[in-house]
């Protein structure tokens, strides 16, 4: 095939020994348009331009689409048509069926049909924007509330969770029980397991006796243990729920810090684009490569040439019947033989940038927090404007502590990507141990990657208190965690409870809203709402929106809780109470703890 760049695409059906004939001069220049450039001889014999394939043996009228000349297709009255006709000349004399273009032009069909459902669900989004912005304004709110609730309903979320998980568990007993007694003295009931085996079908073993006496046992084992944890453990639950309480002031202190994630992502926003923009420079920075084809055996196959001096060179003399063709965009300077390494280097450089903007957002939440924290009269003690002054701190003197630590785990985030890239191009193999060692590796440095993620976390919390570098940081922070295993365990899993209940909560109410609005259901508001060619995109748009509001919302509550944490840990082991040294926790805290500042009124 004839691969030809032109200014328009073919609006006609016209075959070239018809051009060529016709006594319209027009019709030549025109078809003239369709032939290669090196292409000036009109009155070059067409059975040599054809043999040359310096022009198509035929052109029919064509639509532009993704850069390339498609046929014309439509259909009118169920018959299928080019360019009005349903046959066209093939150039060879013959008469054929538009229907065999079908074939050629079946995924240009996919690529229409695509851009048609995009179309409409631009008009979804054009008549239902404003309706989306209100959906996650009301997730915001939501999100608002929740947190502000925290402060006085954390605990009650917390006990009703574990009465409710010992309720389910004491019931999942009882059944068990009931079930035992009802198959006693059924046929085949008393089989044991042993002698069953196994079977695929799984609800036979639900006629043993043997199965739900298993199960009884197991459900038995786990309510015992809750029960001795939360007799052991019932003060450190309580210290987390004080935890999570005194973060809902604090937050109620420094408004601005809930939306100090729009700033963060505002930042990841630059870095996407710098990182987007370079690499398509660096994949457009190519340059055309033509190279020599032929049918017969001729020993400038496959070498370079250039289109513009092809016919006059050699090559065309030794082998006729050589052509100058495009072969891919590429280059062989050595600055094309490293763009694979440059754009590695743009990959490395993108997640470098990424996590130091992620680590500047926690290093001035949790300085804005500790503030807070250490102020002895809350909030009198705490600087006018927390938020600004933590960012102004982190800028002038952590940032070489939040770059070494964004090295880091950007080093681990690379490994990962070039496993990913390993294990995508070995799929097609057949080599099972290197399979095994890959997805062993891949395992490790996500494990790596997440502990990574937990220490650089912590160690900014005491960057921002301290000030120290990033290395003394890490080590005090892992440490002194260390010391308080089940405390961060235990907090740990309440904070994930509720942020887990917080997101289902906000996600599905504001989702459950969108549903019932946008399928008009609500007979208050059914006149209101737009007419939708899917009514699926805009409440996709606000269940994703929503979860994202909620999410940003609980990173700024949770960075709260993590360093109001350490804070109180650090309040532990360096004071004691006395004048020199008082407590700066919340009095709720000293009273679960039983500690007092001596001589002193309460913080």
């Amino acid at each position: 095939p004839i691969q030809i760049c032109v200014s328009k695409c073919p609006d006609r059906y016209l075959t070239y020994l018809n051009a060529y004939s016709s006594s319209t001069p027009g019709e030549r220049e025109y078809y003239r348009h369709f032939c290669v450039p090196e292409f000036k001889n009109l009155q070059k014999a067409p059975i040599e331009v054809l043999k040359d394939k310096e022009c198509p043996a035929m052109i029919i009228p064509s639509t532009p689409l993704a850069r390339r000349c498609f046929p014309a297709i439509r259909a009118k009255k169920g018959v299928i048509m080019v360019g009005n006709e349903t046959t066209y000349d093939d150039g060879r004399g013959r008469r054929r069926n538009v229907t065999e273009l079908l074939e050629g032009a079946k995924k240009a069909n996919v690529v229409l049909e695509t851009r048609q459902l995009a179309m409409k669900i631009f008009e979804d989004y054009t008549v239902s924007w404003y309706w989306i912005i209100i959906g996650l304004v009301i997730a915001m709110v939501a999100s608002f509330i929740f947190i502000v609730l925290l402060r006085f309903l954390a605990g009650i979320m917390v006990w009703v969770m574990i009465v409710m998980v010992i309720l389910v568990l004491g019931y999942g007993i009882f059944h068990c029980y009931m079930e035992y007694a009802k198959l006693k003295g059924e046929a085949g009931s008393d089989v044991s397991l042993k002698d069953l085996g196994f079977q695929t079908d799984l609800r036979v073993y639900l006629h043993l006796r043997q199965t739900w006496l298993a199960f009884m046992i197991i459900l038995c084992i786990v309510e015992v243990v809750i029960i001795l944890l939360l007799i052991f453990l019932r003060k450190r639950i309580l210290i987390a729920i004080a935890l999570i309480k005194e973060a809902s002031r604090a937050v109620g202190h420094i408004m601005m810090s809930l939306l100090f994630p729009l700033c963060t992502f505002f930042l990841l926003c630059l870095c996407i684009a710098y990182w987007a923009s370079t690499a398509v420079f660096l994949s457009t920075s190519n340059e055309a490569v033509y190279k020599v084809f032929n049918e017969t055996a001729c020993q400038f196959s496959g070498q370079t040439c250039k289109p513009e001096t092809f016919n006059t060179s050699n090559v065309t003399k030794l082998c006729p019947d050589a052509q100058c063709l495009f072969a891919f965009y590429g280059g062989e300077t050595a600055y094309h033989k490293y763009l694979i390494v440059l754009q590695f280097f743009n990959v490395f450089m993108f997640f470098w940038l990424a996590n130091f903007v992620i680590a500047l957002g926690q290093v001035t939440l949790a300085g804005a927090f500790a503030s807070y924290y250490w102020a002895f009269k809350k909030p009198d003690d705490m600087p006018a404007f927390p938020l600004f002054s933590a960012f102004g701190r982190a800028l002038r003197y952590h940032t070489g502590s939040l770059a070494f630590g964004s090295l880091i785990l950007a080093i681990v985030q690379v490994i990962r990507v070039t496993l990913e890239y390993l294990d995508h191009r070995l799929k097609a193999a057949d080599n099972r141990f290197a399979k095994f060692l890959l997805s062993c590796l891949k395992c490790c440095f996500w494990c790596l990657e997440k502990f990574i993620k937990f220490l650089n976390r912590n160690a900014y919390i005491m960057i921002a208190v301290y000030g120290t570098n990033f290395c003394t940081s890490a080590r005090n922070a892992f440490f002194l965690l260390m010391r308080n295993i089940v405390r961060v365990a235990v907090l740990d899993k309440v904070t994930d409870f509720l942020f887990f209940l917080g997101k289902l909560l906000i996600v599905g109410s504001v989702g459950i809203l969108a549903f019932f609005f946008f399928t008009q259901r609500i007979k208050l508001v059914q006149d209101t709402a737009p007419p939708l060619n899917y009514y699926w995109v805009p409440i996709l748009t606000v269940i994703v929106g929503s979860y994202l509001i909620a999410h940003g919302f609980f990173s700024v509550y949770g960075m709260c809780v993590d360093t109001l944490f350490l804070c109180f840990l650090e309040d532990l082991e360096r004071n004691d109470g006395s004048a020199e040294k008082p407590y700066f926790m919340s009095p709720n805290l000293k009273k679960l703890l039983k500690k007092t500042n001596k001589g002193q009124p309460d913080a």
